[in-house]
Protein backbone atom coordinates (compact mmCIF):
# COMPACT_ATOMS: atom_id res chain seq x y z
CA UNK A 1 0.00 0.00 0.00
CA UNK A 2 1.09 3.66 -0.61
CA UNK A 3 0.17 6.22 1.80
CA UNK A 4 0.88 10.31 1.89
CA UNK A 5 0.78 11.86 5.05
CA UNK A 6 0.75 16.04 5.39
CA UNK A 7 1.90 17.91 7.93
CA UNK A 8 2.35 21.73 9.01
CA UNK A 9 -1.58 23.27 8.57
CA UNK A 10 -2.77 24.99 10.91
CA UNK A 11 -4.45 28.84 11.93
CA UNK A 12 -2.24 31.95 10.61
CA UNK A 13 -2.88 35.38 11.00
CA UNK A 14 -2.84 37.15 8.15
CA UNK A 15 0.65 38.02 6.43
CA UNK A 16 1.94 34.70 7.93
CA UNK A 17 3.81 31.95 6.86
CA UNK A 18 3.39 28.27 6.84
CA UNK A 19 4.78 25.18 5.70
CA UNK A 20 3.51 21.98 4.58
CA UNK A 21 4.98 19.07 4.62
CA UNK A 22 4.09 15.63 2.48
CA UNK A 23 5.30 11.61 2.70
CA UNK A 24 4.81 9.00 0.89
CA UNK A 25 5.45 5.64 1.93
CA UNK A 26 5.15 2.28 0.79
CA UNK A 27 5.94 0.24 -2.08
CA UNK A 28 7.48 2.90 -4.23
CA UNK A 29 10.05 2.62 -7.18
CA UNK A 30 9.76 5.82 -8.94
CA UNK A 31 7.34 8.86 -8.29
CA UNK A 32 6.50 11.50 -11.35
CA UNK A 33 4.71 14.92 -10.55
CA UNK A 34 4.21 15.42 -7.14
CA UNK A 35 1.38 18.65 -6.16
CA UNK A 36 -1.13 20.27 -4.03
CA UNK A 37 -4.40 21.20 -4.04
CA UNK A 38 -6.78 22.77 -1.86
CA UNK A 39 -10.56 22.71 -1.35
CA UNK A 40 -12.40 25.99 0.58
CA UNK A 41 -15.66 25.09 1.74
CA UNK A 42 -18.67 25.28 -0.97
CA UNK A 43 -15.89 25.25 -3.91
CA UNK A 44 -13.78 22.40 -6.04
CA UNK A 45 -10.74 21.33 -5.52
CA UNK A 46 -8.59 23.39 -7.65
CA UNK A 47 -4.46 22.93 -8.46
CA UNK A 48 -2.39 25.16 -5.69
CA UNK A 49 1.12 23.80 -7.10
CA UNK A 50 2.90 20.96 -8.90
CA UNK A 51 6.65 20.10 -9.56
CA UNK A 52 7.58 17.56 -11.66
CA UNK A 53 10.13 14.37 -10.93
CA UNK A 54 13.18 17.01 -12.87
CA UNK A 55 12.29 20.08 -10.21
CA UNK A 56 10.41 22.29 -12.43
CA UNK A 57 7.21 23.78 -10.92
CA UNK A 58 4.01 25.50 -11.55
CA UNK A 59 1.56 27.39 -9.81
CA UNK A 60 -1.69 28.99 -9.75
CA UNK A 61 -1.88 32.40 -10.53
CA UNK A 62 -3.67 33.37 -7.40
CA UNK A 63 -0.10 32.05 -4.98
CA UNK A 64 2.67 32.76 -7.23
CA UNK A 65 5.43 34.83 -5.61
CA UNK A 66 4.18 33.93 -1.99
CA UNK A 67 4.25 30.06 -2.31
CA UNK A 68 6.83 28.00 -3.43
CA UNK A 69 6.93 24.01 -3.77
CA UNK A 70 9.85 21.90 -3.46
CA UNK A 71 10.86 17.93 -3.11
CA UNK A 72 13.32 15.79 -1.86
CA UNK A 73 13.40 12.42 -4.16
CA UNK A 74 15.89 10.56 -1.78
CA UNK A 75 13.23 10.99 0.95
CA UNK A 76 10.09 10.99 -1.27
CA UNK A 77 8.67 14.18 0.22
CA UNK A 78 7.24 16.87 -1.24
CA UNK A 79 6.79 20.75 0.40
CA UNK A 80 4.84 23.47 -0.29
CA UNK A 81 6.24 26.88 1.21
CA UNK A 82 3.34 29.36 1.81
CA UNK A 83 4.37 33.20 2.80
CA UNK A 84 2.06 36.37 2.58
CA UNK A 85 -0.99 34.32 3.50
CA UNK A 86 -4.38 35.70 2.88
CA UNK A 87 -7.59 34.89 4.47
CA UNK A 88 -8.59 33.74 0.72
CA UNK A 89 -6.15 30.98 1.04
CA UNK A 90 -8.30 29.24 3.77
CA UNK A 91 -8.59 25.75 2.78
CA UNK A 92 -8.19 22.38 3.37
CA UNK A 93 -4.46 21.61 1.32
CA UNK A 94 -4.19 17.71 0.02
CA UNK A 95 -1.12 16.72 -1.66
CA UNK A 96 -0.87 14.15 -4.24
CA UNK A 97 1.61 12.18 -6.19
CA UNK A 98 1.60 10.06 -8.96
CA UNK A 99 3.54 6.76 -8.18
CA UNK A 100 5.05 3.81 -10.43
CA UNK A 101 4.81 0.99 -9.49
CA UNK A 102 4.52 -2.59 -11.75
CA UNK A 103 5.08 -0.64 -14.86
CA UNK A 104 1.93 1.71 -14.16
CA UNK A 105 1.51 4.85 -12.95
CA UNK A 106 -1.69 5.92 -10.15
CA UNK A 107 -2.05 8.86 -8.47
CA UNK A 108 -2.78 9.16 -4.64
CA UNK A 109 -4.08 11.45 -2.41
CA UNK A 110 -3.44 12.50 1.12
CA UNK A 111 -6.46 12.94 4.05
CA UNK A 112 -5.62 16.63 4.05
CA UNK A 113 -4.98 19.52 6.22
CA UNK A 114 -6.67 22.33 7.09
CA UNK A 115 -5.07 25.84 6.54
CA UNK A 116 -7.03 28.51 8.32
CA UNK A 117 -5.90 32.09 7.50
CA UNK A 118 -7.51 34.87 10.01
CA UNK A 119 -8.07 38.49 8.93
Amino acid sequence: QVQLVESGGGLVQAGGSLRLSCAASGSIFSISTMGWYRQAPGKQRQLVATITSGGRPNYADSVKGRFTISRDNAKNTVSLQMNSLKPEDTAVYYCNADIGRGGIYTRYWGQGTQVTVSS
